[in-house]
């Protein structure tokens, strides 16, 4: 009896174990517990036929082949390499002719792009790692076409190290100052919101060296809340930098002014190299940001010629400087002057070679290139559904092939003659699987499955994820997602939570894995629904994937349509069976944040409450380049800011609210929050706060990410159930 009553005791507690451990674990969940592997820092090498990554251990760069994914050498080994001991890298920089490679460590962020490190050149003929400068730290360093010189930015000056002659290192510019002047490098401003963090190139004949030169003199400062911590931050209306571009002869140490025609208050989101040492190319935009202008510029002679004009409706999306591609002949560029981003193929003097014939529903997402041998044209491009991203191929009689069949969301990295691609695919339900594929679209090998990441996912009591769209009473029809408990029950009624962004061009509603608040499969959102939540995300006006009008409906009143379709998601939620329509919540972070407080302030109180982390409150306190753009200046357009905004509306808040906020947000500064509080108490609403000192904009750090979502479930938990 008693071995019975023992063993029955030992089966309970087995039974116990596994139940608890079917439950999701919040403090695990903000560890990354449910991050995938993945495969790093992927860039394909000169012969076209093999590829280097990184190890996921970081001691190792390793080539392999782009027919079978198989590894052929060893590029770099920490533990071997002759010279400076390193236990680990951050990251590598392979030069032209694949001889040489810069190792990157000590990496230090500095903003989103940004960042220093301590680089060592590494010969792998030799083994040798011999460092880079010894003068402190380098951002952004650049080989020269040749690859005998490498070019860097230290304390906003360029330096320049000449490999053939002992690494011997002189500096470039010298009037780099703090605040003041900014030599190769974005300031922080056209980082942010172009996306980038090099202003600098070589020429093609490795003899000059050209940049783009940032005077923020005269743009206001900002200081972060209990901080010493002052930058140059320019908001809606105030003076920009002054940009200039300049070029440095190598040989004659002349350094000469670029003569390009451009407006007082413009800017240069990119300067790229073309295969002309007599051709550098500049990008230029007016700031109401709705009409791009390439230059070519002779470094020498400092003469510039206009190429190519692109004028669009309402603004240019910035993300068609990430998508630019040149080759020796020509320049692929986007546009949406039709109406839906699609490709244009210009030859070096700006002629138009081609336009890709797409259907109108097609929307270009990523750019891979064009291969000048075949006239292919490869790309990304959202089509049939807006949830759905598949690759590309455009033919050089325009006949347009898609290389991935089956639905979810796909990317890829093309091998130097375009002929093999590793491929990255993922749906709602599979984390990513790395494959290589040729240019047929054929799956040669399958490189990473994930298939472990998936097991243990699945090993816990997960809801059921499912795509949905419906139209809201204004007649708008909508995509989203629907996360519901593994147990649910239609006869029951379930609490709401609502997850949005909304922001300009955005997309939350993807068939891809890292969904959500915290992406992981959604797994914040599988914690909330074991909870007991449905959690539902649905993107609005406003957003990615639809097209121009879609996307640009939200123009000069950032925030009015978004709530709009936010609040009637709720209304239509509300009609189901299985929905409690008094207990639907919202929150979202940063834009996500903003589009929660202007749905509280809504005027129809469909939300029982809402959390808002890291909101903008008025448009006034942003940035110049990103609001500007949507919004134009406050003078041109002082209702826009002054009537749509959650502070001029905050009498109209409804609901419980929670604000979380970071007081070392550099990108969407505290003040945001300090003055919409400010406005809560002048209007008598009751609200939490939670503030969090030397967080910035993402609120990480040690425990912070596990305590600030702790607090956000208990805030629902209390409010919602």
């Amino acid at each position: 009896m008693k071995k019975i009553t023992f063993l029955l005791a030992f089966i309970l507690m087995a039974m116990g174990q596994t139940l608890a451990g079917n439950a999701l674990d919040l403090k695990e969940i903000t560890k990354g517990a449910f991050r995938g592997e993945t495969m790093s820092a992927i860039k394909p090498l000169a012969d076209g036929e093999s590829y280097a990554k990184m190890s996921a251990d970081g001691k190792q760069i390793v080539r392999c082949s782009f027919r079978n994914g198989k590894q052929l050498d060893v590029l770099f080994d920490a533990s071997t390499a002759r010279g400076a001991k390193l236990d680990r890298i951050d990251g590598y920089v392979m030069s032209p002719d694949g001889k040489r490679m810069l190792i990157q460590t000590d990496t230090k962020s500095i903003y989103r792009h940004s960042f220093t490190a301590t680089y060592y050149i590494y010969t792998i003929a030799n083994n040798k790692l011999e460092r880079l400068s010894d003068g402190g730290p380098q951002q952004t360093p650049l080989w020269s076409p040749d690859g005998n010189q490498v070019a860097f930015v230290r304390d906003n000056n360029i330096f320049l190290v000449k490999l053939l002659y002992n690494n011997a290192e002189s500096q470039v510019t010298k009037d780099g100052k703090r605040n003041e002047i900014i030599n190769g490098l974005p300031d922080w401003v056209c980082e942010e919101e172009f996306s980038h963090n090099s202003a600098m190139v070589f020429t093609a004949d490795s003899k000059q060296i050209v940049w783009v030169r940032y005077d923020e003199t005269e743009v206001p400062q900002y200081t972060l809340p209990l901080s010493d911590y002052t930058y140059k931050y320019p908001q809606p209306g105030d003076k920009n930098a002054s940009v200039s571009v300049l070029s440095f002869d190598i040989k004659s140490h002349q350094t000469r002014t670029i003569q390009l025609p451009l407006d007082a208050d413009g800017y240069i989101p990119r300067i790229l190299p073309t295969s002309d040492p007599t051709k550098v190319l500049i990008f230029t935009l007016n700031r109401h940001q709705d009409q791009l202008r390439v230059y070519t510029a002779n470094p020498l002679s400092t003469v510039c010629q206009q190429i190519i004009e692109d004028k669009v409706d309402k603004y240019i999306n910035e993300n068609v400087f990430a998508n630019v591609k040149v080759t020796d002949h020509a320049i692929l560029l986007t546009s949406e002057r039709d109406g839906y981003n699609h490709l244009y193929l210009y030859n070096l003097n700006g002629q138009q070679l081609r336009k890709v014939s797409l259907e109108r529903r097609f929307v270009v997402t990523d750019v891979y290139g064009y291969d000048e041998q075949t006239g292919d044209i490869y790309f990304a491009a959202i089509n049939v559904v807006p949830t759905d991203q598949r690759i590309y191929v455009n033919h050089k009689d325009d006949r347009t092939v898609c290389l991935t069949k089956t639905d979810g969301w796909y990317s890829a990295v093309f091998s130097k003659d375009f002929k093999n691609f590793v491929c990255t695919w993922s749906d709602i339900n599979t984390p990513p699987v790395y494959t290589l594929r040729n240019n047929d679209g054929k799956t040669l090998a399958t490189l990473l499955d994930n298939k472990k990441l998936l097991e243990k996912y699945n090993a816990y009591d997960m809801g059921t994820k499912a795509f949905f769209t419906f139209t809201t009473e204004s007649g708008v029809l909508l995509t989203g997602y629907m996360v519901k408990p593994k147990d649910f029950n239609p006869q029951k009624k379930y609490p709401v939570i609502m997850y949005q962004y909304g922001g300009p061009g955005s997309q939350q509603v993807k068939n891809a894995w890292n969904i959500g608040m915290n992406g992981q499969g959604a797994i914040l959102e599988q914690y909330l629904a074991q909870q007991g939540y449905i959690v539902v995300c649905v993107d609005g006006r406003g957003t990615g994937g639809r097209g121009a009008d879609f996307e640009k409906c939200t123009y000069l009143r950032l925030g009015e349509l978004e709530a709009k379709d936010q609040v009637e998601t709720a209304l239509w939620l509300g009609q189901e069976s299985y929905v409690d329509k008094d207990h639907i919540g919202i929150w979202g972070w940063s834009y996500g944040g903003w589009n929660t407080l202007m749905s509280m302030s809504e005027g129809r109180a469909v939300f029982c409450c809402g959390i808002a982390i890291a909101p903008p409150t008025n448009w006034r306190f942003y940035d110049t380049v990103y609001t500007e753009r949507f919004m134009r200046t406050p003078n041109e357009n002082a209702a826009g800011y002054d009537e749509v905004n959650p502070i001029a509306r905050a009498s109209q808040l409804s609901g419980a609210l929670l604000l979380c906020h970071g007081l070392a947000d550099d990108n969407v500064h505290f003040e945001n929050t300090a003055a919409y509080v400010d406005a809560l108490i002048a209007a008598d609403k009751d609200f939490r706060q939670l503030v969090y000192p030397n967080r910035n904009h993402s609120i990480y750090g040690g425990n912070t990410r596990n305590h600030l979502f702790r607090q956000c479930v208990n805030f629902f938990n209390d409010h919602l159930k």
